[in-house]
């Protein structure tokens, strides 16, 4: 339940609250299917805002609409406009979503319903992805002579490999949860409309370990993405030893040994 002494504050598409000490849900609130047009777009970036001022915060992203998580971007939006303007809509949906899959932060995206589109990218963007089982999933833009242009070429092959990720895209289908699941696309399944239930749990989970741990965590795994074995070796060793120096290492290892919960900040 959110904190009584802080109410809800964001825009009229996308609010926020404190739920627990260190947990954040931010909700995208946008009839009819939370398409991410301009209002969502300037909700989440003030939401983004909100948790860089916070700090060690973990976060869920949510919606408030029976059976979407999010459709897709603006379509109505995209089909009048030029050029440029096209370009300027895809660069401030980019500039969001990158922002959201920071390595300095953890995210949870809860999926109940339909995930497609930029709705998909989005989750994509988030750390991990919580769906209820009649979740659907997936990547249309073939469909409109276009490509997922907000990050979905490259994160999917990075969570569920080329293959898989080409017959996503190339057929435009919508992928169940349980498939989704099974190829990695979706970390957890749960049942219909527990998704938010289960990230919020799963946030307080994680808030009680150790941030600059987890935040070393990701960057690490995404390295391997992008680094030569050896190197990832050695980006991980650098890792590793400044946690011992500067991170919060003492604080666990003593913890540890004194046989007490580790006090993280």
């Amino acid at each position: 339940m959110p904190d009584p002494g802080r109410p809800d504050v964001g825009n009229t598409a996308v609010r926020w609250d404190r739920v627990a000490d260190g947990v954040l849900r931010v909700t995208l609130e946008r009839p009819p299917a939370n398409a991410l047009g301009k209002p969502i777009i300037e909700g989440l970036a003030a939401a983004l805002d909100e948790l860089d001022a916070a700090g060690n915060v973990i976060t869920v992203v949510t919606s408030a609409i029976p059976g979407f998580f999010a459709a897709g971007a603006d379509i109505k939006h995209m089909s009048g406009v030029d050029a440029e303007s096209f370009l300027a809509y895809g660069n401030e949906l980019r500039g969001v979503l990158d922002r959201l899959a920071a390595p300095n932060r953890v995210t949870i995206a809860a999926i109940d319903g339909l995930a497609l589109g930029g709705g998909l990218e989005l989750a994509m963007a988030c750390t991990l992805r919580i769906a209820g089982a009649g979740a659907r999933l997936g990547l249309p833009e073939a469909r409109l002579g276009l490509i997922p242009g907000a990050g979905g070429t490259q994160r999917l092959p990075r969570l569920v490999g080329r293959g898989r990720a080409l017959d996503i895209m190339l057929t435009a289908r919508q992928v169940p949860a349980p498939e989704a699941h099974a190829i990695g696309l979706v970390d957890r399944l749960v049942a219909d409309g527990q998704a938010e239930q289960e990230a919020l749990k799963l946030a307080a989970e994680l808030r009680r370990l150790s941030q600059p741990a987890l935040h070393a965590v990701i960057r690490t795994v995404d390295a391997a993405f992008d680094l030569p074995l050896s190197a990832g070796f050695a980006y991980e060793v650098a890792q590793e030893q400044e946690l011992f120096e500067s991170g919060e290492a003492k604080e666990g290892l003593a913890a540890f040994l004194e046989k007490r919960p580790p006090k993280f900040v």
